[in-house]
């Protein structure tokens, strides 16, 4: 495994994450998850994300419970707060009160004394800005929290929150986490990766693997396996978004790439996401622990230019894509 900083923190993570959205605590069973941690750890992986909504609090616990027996400073943990998690008018969003709370529930159900990064799911129009950013900064006084972030914040409301947190000498964000893949790719376009690199923010991206769909297992005409995320109808309405036969037409396209560079689609997907050095992890999700292991071979590719143009070439052909997230 690889490493890279954070932003311009100090924090070093692994160049791919593990993430369990989708993942822990749903679609897989304790077992399976536990056996897919205890192997991202195993291979160098120190990052993990997860987030409070995520089964309502029980991706945190799975995530805590099996990372319980390993050295504290070994990994890094990333979770996140916004969507709501009960029924009351407070239980939502980034106001004081809900992110005090949210962080205490977070630091019990993951079973830790604080938190690596916390980052804020979503922007919420309806509070004031600088009340989030005291509030983060005052969780990072207390020592609960030791670096805070964002997650698909467009650039100009990052730009916003590092002028205030300049103003008012709060402790800086050091993360933004966007969804990033070969079609999904506003990041670029919106200018969000010029503004975090600008204010030292690094990325860490969601969904490199289109939620699957860029690992070659989802053939055009072909019915989708039955094992799969997209089968399942509890979990499948954001991984539909990409089943149109002009991407998996891509897809195929891609694949065939992949294999003649001696590569899984996957390991393609992901060297082409962590070839920019501002993204300072790609997460991923896994079912089983054999899928972390082909998806860690993606660190030692070096895409060279002519590659990188011919994945622009292919992937040129899909238009307007705007998947759900």
């Amino acid at each position: 495994m690889k490493y890279r900083r954070l932003g311009n923190s100090g924090l070093k993570v692994s160049e791919l994450g593990l993430g369990s959205w989708l993942t822990f605590g749903t679609a897989v069973d304790n077992k399976k998850a536990f056996e897919c941690i205890h192997k991202a750890y195993e291979l160098g992986i120190n990052f993990f994300d997860t987030a409070n909504a995520y089964n309502n609090g029980k991706a945190e616990e799975v995530l805590g419970e099996a990372l319980k027996n390993y050295q504290r400073s070994s990994y890094v943990v990333a979770t996140k707060l916004f969507f709501p998690m009960g029924e009351g008018p407070n239980e939502r969003g980034l106001s004081r009160k809900h992110i005090f709370e949210q962080c205490e529930a977070s630091l019990k159900r993951l079973g830790l004394d604080y938190i690596d990064l916390y980052q804020c799911h979503r922007f919420d129009s309806e509070v004031p800005i600088e009340e989030t950013l005291y509030a983060l900064d005052d969780l990072v006084r207390q020592g609960k929290v030791l670096y805070t972030g964002v997650s698909e914040w467009s650039a100009q409301q990052i730009d916003a929150a590092v002028n205030i947190q300049k103003e008012h000498k709060f402790r800086p964000l050091i993360s933004n986490q966007p969804i990033y893949n070969m079609f999904e790719r506003y990041i670029e376009e919106d200018k969000v990766i010029d503004v975090c690199r600008n204010h030292g923010i690094g990325q860490v991206v969601f969904s490199p693997l289109a939620q699957g769909v860029l690992t070659g297992k989802y053939k055009l005409g072909a019915n989708k396996p039955s094992d799969s995320r997209a089968a399942n109808d509890s979990t499948n309405q954001v991984i539909n978004s990409y089943f149109r036969n002009d991407v998996l037409e891509v897809v195929g396209k891609l694949n065939n790439l992949a294999s003649e560079l001696g590569l899984t689609l996957s390991q393609l997907a992901l060297a082409w996401v962590l070839r920019h050095k501002e993204i300072s992890s790609a997460i991923i999700g896994a079912s089983k622990p054999s899928q972390i292991e082909e998806n860690m071979k993606a660190v030692e590719v070096e895409l060279t230019t002519e590659v990188l143009e011919r994945i622009e070439y292919i992937i040129e052909e899909v238009k307007d894509f705007a998947p759900l997230r």
